[in-house]
């Protein structure tokens, strides 16, 4: 991933830690409020019924994450990640304001005024009336918040709404700082970079396929090959290289773990077990030779993508030696009766296994030099010996277009190398001659 940021750096918004904590508030103002009618009779007085706040989805999960948080920090643990979403289309301001409009022709029918100023003593319907407003006011700026944000980001500058918070590799006060950013992608073909494209996008695996389109939509159905790194690897990324007739050269995540013994004597993984076809059906047979059927098959969409999962599990484990070794995180004291139960995305790891072939082959290990090379090395000197660290204008669209000038400026340069042959096309590593 490849990031550069703005020459500014101000305070983003949008966090649901402090979101639940407003929504929580409310609440506890339409109990309030209820109380209040019930206690002083102006709900049959003025034909009011009780009000009930709006629903929101995700708030139990939110809470949940929120409360295991301030378990942990008691206990000096890591904190738990907060990915979980509250839909803030479903809270309205609309329903407070109804509530105060109640209140408000409650205040005129009994000849309640309000009053300000130091030294005046606020009656209870203003003081709940002032509550319903502050909590209305929050709740539209979250609201414009999150409608700037979208659903794909939960971060932004307010010197630049498209910049996305991201945590640089350079962190001068070593406390893990976010600065606003944008991730800058390059395609480079034969040292010279061919495509650009910048985004707010914190990861590199929704930026695969735009750059791709992009050079589609530019040159044709002319693309071969495609190498990158493991930031790139990922289910959606490795079906639309093989429905395209692409070849993959991404480098698994799981890479360099997979040459260790400890990955390869793993009784637990599926790819360490014995695979069985018996009558049309498949299943797997464990260390301990007992068979692993299918049990169902499980789907999941995000972003217009449908996952598919075939779960597979064990009929009984009783009495097995090697369930502590087998198990994820197995407990003989509080689940002694648990069995093997796996998930496995078969169409993911045989996309896995033919990219990972493809990077073990001759030409895939050229390929790798060859982007190690030049990919890198482009970045290492746009920001190294060239010192280009920072943007100077806003918004994606002047940043790319800045960046791409800069881009065919340093294409130039390079045509310029090529022409009185200070370099030439990289072709692997050569064997040095001995004296």
């Amino acid at each position: 991933m490849k990031r550069l940021t703005p020459c500014y750096s101000r305070s983003g918004c949008g966090c649901n830690y402090h979101l639940a904590g407003l929504l929580d508030t409310i609440d506890a103002l339409y109990t309030k409020y209820n109380t209040f009618l019930l206690e002083n009779g102006y709900g049959p007085k003025y034909d009011l019924g009780d009000a009930r706040m709006f629903v929101i989805e995700g708030m139990a999960k939110v809470r949940k994450v929120i409360e295991e948080n301030r378990k942990r920090k008691l206990t000096k643990h890591k904190k738990l990640p907060n990915n979980t979403i509250i839909e803030i289309d479903h809270c309205s301001p609309l329903e407070i304001l109804k509530l105060q409009k109640n209140l408000m022709r409650i205040a005129e029918g009994e000849g309640i005024g309000f009053v300000y100023g130091k030294g005046k003593h606020k009656p209870e319907i203003q003081k709940l009336y002032e509550e319903l407003e502050e909590c209305g006011t929050r709740l539209m700026e979250y609201k414009e918040c999150f409608e700037i944000m979208g659903k794909d980001r939960n971060s932004y500058s307010k010197t630049d709404l498209e910049a996305t918070f991201m945590r640089m590799k350079e962190d001068h006060m070593m406390n893990g700082q976010l600065k606003p950013a944008y991730n800058v992608q390059i395609a480079v073909e034969n040292y010279f970079i061919i495509h650009g494209y910048v985004s707010n996008d914190r990861t590199d695996y929704n930026t695969l396929i735009p750059v791709l389109e992009k050079h589609r939509n530019a040159f044709g159905d002319t693309l071969e090959a495609v190498t990158a790194d493991s930031g790139y690897c990922s289910e959606k990324n490795l079906l639309y290289l093989k429905e395209n007739e692409i070849r993959s050269y991404i480098k698994l995540q799981d890479h360099e773990k997979r040459k260790t013994r400890a990955y390869k004597e793993d009784i637990g993984k599926h790819s360490n077990m014995t695979y069985a076809v018996f009558e049309d059906e498949h299943y797997y047979i464990c260390h301990d030779g007992r068979e692993l059927r299918h049990i169902r098959t499980e789907s999941k969409e995000q972003d217009g993508y449908t996952q598919t999962v075939e779960v597979y599990g064990c009929a009984d484990c009783s009495g097995c030696e090697h369930k502590s070794k087998c198990l994820y995180r197995y407990n003989a004291e509080k689940n002694p009766d648990r069995n093997k139960v796996m998930k496995i995305n078969e169409r993911w790891e045989e996309l896995k296994e033919e990219s990972n072939a493809n990077i073990q082959s001759e030409e895939g290990i050229l390929k790798r030099q060859t982007r190690s090379i030049q990919t890198e090395g482009h970045f290492g000197d746009i920001k190294e010996n060239e010192n280009f660290r920072r943007f100077n204008y806003r918004s994606e669209e002047k940043v790319y277009k800045e960046f791409m000038l800069y881009a065919i400026g340093r294409n130039i340069i390079k045509y310029h190398r090529f022409l009185h042959d200070e370099i030439e096309k990289y072709e692997g590593k050569k064997e040095q001659k001995t004296a």
